[in-house]
C-alpha cells in the first residue's frame, strides 16, 4: 500500500538539499552558465551532504542502502535549484552507481570507497553517441573479445567533465548487447575532444570522447562475466532524470505564479485572468501527476519489482510536462520571459533537454 508520508530521514534530507539548493546553487546559476563551470566551493559542499555515500553499502566506505524513491526526492530539490551545476554534482553518480548495483564484489572493493572520502571524486560515463535516434541498448561503439581483456573503439559524447576525469564508465556493444567498462583515463586510445556547448544546463561542461583500440583487462567488465542489465540500469536514469524534470517544472511554476500575482494590468493582478489562471492551474496539475508518476516505479523499484514500464511512462510524461510547464512560464511573463533579466528562459532551454539526456543523470 502507498503512503506519502516521508520519513523523518527522507524530510530531513529533503529540508537540507532544499537549504543548499537555496543558498548555493540559486544565487549562482547565471554566474555558472556563463563561465560554463560550477564554482568549487558550491560543489564542495554539494557533496559534503553525502548524497551519494548514503547510497553506498557500509562495507565499502558509505552509509546507506540505495533507494530509487529517496533519490527522486532530493533530485527534485537540485532541480529546482539549478540543473546544471546539479549535473556537474552528480556526474560521479555516472561511475559509481551502476558498480555498486551491478559491479562484482573485487569491482566495488577497488573503486567505491574512493566516493566516500572527502574530495569531491574525478569520474564520469561515456554513454551517448553522436548519432541520429541515439538508442543505448543498440550502440556504435564496440567492444571485442581478446586472449586476455577486451578492445573498445567508439566515439562519446556529452561526456560530462571528462577533461578532468580519472575514471570512465564506458557503455559499448558486445554481440547483441550493451554492456560496460572500467576504464581508466590515462588509458592509451583515449582522446578527450572539444567541450559540447549544450543549449540548456550550460554550467556542465560536456566533451566528446574518442576510443581508438583501447585495451583494458577482463576484470573492466561491469560485473564479471554476469555484466549488466542496460534496461534495470535504464530505469534509474529515467527516474532520476523524471525527478529532476519535476524539480524544474516546479520552479518554473513558482516564479510564474509569483510573477502572475504582482504583475497588473487594467488595475488588477494578471492571476485575476482566466486565460492566466487556467494556465498555472493546469501548470500544477501537469507536475503534481508527473511526480507521481515518478514515485510510482521508484516504488516499484526499490521493492524489487518490474519498473521498466513505469520508468518509461514517468521519463516519457516528464519530457513533455517540463517543456510544457517551462514555455507557460515564458507565455505568463510575457515580454519579460523572453529575456535574460528573468530565470525562466534559461529553464526553458532547460526543460528541453530532458529528451536527449537518457543516461546523463543516476541517483
Amino acid at each position: 500500500m502507498y503512503s506519502f508520508d516521508l520519513t523523518s530521514e527522507q524530510r530531513m534530507l529533503v529540508d537540507t538539499v532544499h537549504r543548499y539548493a537555496a543558498q548555493k546553487l540559486r544565487p549562482g546559476f547565471r554566474a555558472a552558465e556563463a563561465a560554463g563551470s560550477v564554482p568549487p566551493d558550491v560543489v564542495q559542499t554539494g557533496w559534503e551532504l553525502g548524497l551519494l555515500p548514503g547510497s553506498i553499502d557500509a562495507e565499502y566506505g558509505g552509509f546507506g542502502d540505495y533507494s530509487a524513491l529517496t533519490s527522486a526526492l532530493y533530485l527534485e530539490e537540485l532541480g529546482w535549484g539549478d540543473v546544471g551545476m546539479a549535473l556537474h554534482l552528480l556526474t560521479p553518480n555516472l561511475f559509481a552507481l551502476p558498480i555498486a548495483l551491478f559491479g562484482t564484489k573485487e569491482q566495488k572493493e577497488q573503486h567505491l570507497p574512493r566516493f566516500c572520502e572527502e574530495e569531491f571524486p574525478r569520474a564520469s560515463a561515456a554513454l551517448v553517441e553522436p548519432v541520429y535516434q541515439f538508442d543505448p541498448a543498440a550502440l556504435a561503439t564496440t567492444v571485442t573479445k581478446e586472449e586476455d581483456g577486451y578492445v573498445i573503439d567508439g566515439v562519446k559524447t556529452l561526456a560530462p567533465l571528462a577533461q578532468e576525469a580519472e575514471w570512465f564508465l564506458v557503455y559499448a556493444r558486445e554481440g547483441d548487447l550493451t554492456q560496460a567498462f572500467i576504464v581508466a583515463a590515462d588509458t592509451p586510445g583515449i582522446r578527450i575532444g572539444d567541450p559540447v556547448t549544450m543549449m540548456g544546463a550550460q554550467a556542465l561542461a560536456t566533451y566528446t570522447v574518442t576510443f581508438e583500440q583501447v585495451r583494458v583487462p577482463r576484470s573492466a567488465r561491469l560485473g564479471g562475466l554476469k555484466g549488466l542489465r542496460i534496461d534495470r540500469l535504464l530505469t534509474v536514469s529515467r527516474i532520476s532524470l523524471a525527478a529532476m524534470a519535476v524539480g524544474q517544472a516546479r520552479a518554473a511554476y513558482e516564479y510564474a505564479l509569483n510573477y502572475a500575482k504582482e504583475r497588473e494590468a487594467f488595475g488588477e493582478p494578471i492571476a485575476h485572468r482566466q486565460s492566466i489562471a487556467f494556465m498555472l492551474a493546469n501548470m500544477r496539475i501537469e507536475l503534481e501527476a508527473t511526480r507521481l508518476l515518478c514515485w510510482e516505479a521508484a516504488y516499484k523499484f526499490d521493492n524489487r519489482e518490474d519498473a521498466t514500464h513505469s520508468a518509461v511512462l514517468a521519463k516519457h510524461y516528464a519530457d513533455r510536462m517540463v517543456l510544457e510547464v517551462t514555455d507557460s512560464a515564458v507565455q505568463i511573463l510575457g515580454g519579460h520571459g523572453y529575456v535574460r533579466d528573468h530565470p525562466v528562459e534559461m529553464w526553458l532551454r532547460n526543460g528541453r533537454g530532458f529528451a536527449a539526456w537518457d543516461g546523463l543523470v543516476m541517483a
